[in-house]
């Protein structure tokens, strides 16, 4: 069997590797003709919406999905009415918009940060009285990395901030002042079935995932996936599909959604019997899921910017090295090292020593 992607790059390029075992062969639409899966699958360059381009993909698959959520949702949908696409053009549509996807989250009885969507910069200032400072001020959708978003801390912050992100439609999000953030990874098949993975501890640095590591046990664990399959059922979901959240007080707050697999799980190539790659393949596919729990003590760890020295990284004890093809730049993820040990203690001691290699480069 043939799958084809939207999208070519180190998400797509980490499901082929996935699904080569089982026999199936991805073939990547992408608008570069240097798009990092193609070394794994058959690449088709064309825009997303390029409708030859995607008559190409379709003549050559039996299935589509997508690699991330800024394409477009009309492609998907087009796609549909010719044979099965999943994730739906429906979650997709709703999980790049932040203003629809909170819509859902208030309907599911979710709890979230105070939201305001944000048409003008009347409605941004009247808002801000509602919600307060600071706040977070993001465009509802193609924003990324902590791309198109600006923090408002003061009134001077609020002036012009409407222009200052394009003018275009925007959501308010009340600042969290929260412990950690968490993301719960699921995959749904067909059939409606759910499995999810533990959840994940996750940290950034200027808005980028810096490390993950899944957390055994984590009492907050049956409301996350609660919340996570609520979510799945409500869009018909098949696939993988990530669910990001505020830790506060021992509770959760719900943040966003990535209709996709998702950086936080990358740990699971290593850490869990079946990868996200693995059963996002196994779900569109129609093939039984496969197990998610965790293996082994495990943490992972971006490469941005600037790569360390292999070698070096290497020599450390249980470390596992994942490159993307990827020429340097300043903000790029170029790949990511996981971690596993026997023991928990064993796992910082060689966190620790990948820490002191690492020589990320985040731009400005």
């Amino acid at each position: 069997m043939n799958i084809g992607v939207i999208g070519g790059g180190q998400l797509g390029r980490m499901m082929a590797l996935a699904a080569l075992p089982l026999g199936i062969r991805l073939v990547f639409l992408d608008p570069s003709d240097s798009a990092c899966a193609g070394a794994t699958g058959v690449l088709i360059q064309g825009q997303y919406d390029d409708a030859e381009a995607v008559s190409r993909l379709l003549a050559e698959t039996r299935r589509v999905t997508f690699e991330f959520e800024n394409v477009p949702p009309a492609t998907i949908a087009q796609i549909a009415e010719q044979q099965p696409a999943y994730p739906s053009a429906q979650a997709l549509a709703t999980a790049r918009d932040r203003w629809a996807e909170k819509a859902l989250f208030q309907r599911l009885g979710i709890a979230l940060p105070p939201v305001a969507a944000i048409d003008s910069q009347s409605d941004l200032e009247h808002a801000v009285t509602q919600i307060g400072l600071p706040a977070v001020l993001k465009t509802r959708t193609l924003g990324y990395d902590g791309k198109g978003q600006k923090v408002l801390r003061n009134a001077e912050d609020v002036i012009g901030a409407f222009a200052e992100l394009g003018s275009v439609p925007l959501v308010l999000e009340g600042f969290i002042d929260f412990d950690h953030e968490v993301s719960c990874i699921g995959v749904r098949a067909i059939d409606g079935e759910v499995r999810c993975y533990p959840l994940v501890r996750n940290e950034h640095r200027q808005g980028m995932l810096y490390r993950s590591e899944p957390l055994a046990m984590h009492p907050l664990q049956a409301e996350a996936e609660a919340a996570l399959t609520a979510v799945m059922d409500a869009l018909d979901y098949v696939g993988v599909l990530a669910f990001e959240f505020f830790v506060q007080a021992e509770r959760l707050l719900a943040n966003e959604i990535a209709p996709r697999v998702h950086n936080s799980g990358h740990w699971t190539i290593e850490g869990s019997p079946a990868s996200q790659f693995e059963n996002h393949i196994r779900a569109i596919a129609g093939l039984p899921l496969g197990e998610t729990r965790q293996t082994q003590p495990v943490a992972m760890y971006n490469l941005i910017g600037q790569l360390p020295d292999l070698a070096a990284v290497l020599a450390i004890p249980g470390c596992h090295w994942h490159s993307y093809d990827k020429a340097p730049r300043a903000g790029r993820k170029l790949g990511h090292v996981t971690v596993t040990a026997a023991t928990q203690e064993a796992l910082e001691q060689r966190c620790f020593a990948l820490e002191a290699l690492l020589c990320n480069d985040l731009g400005g």
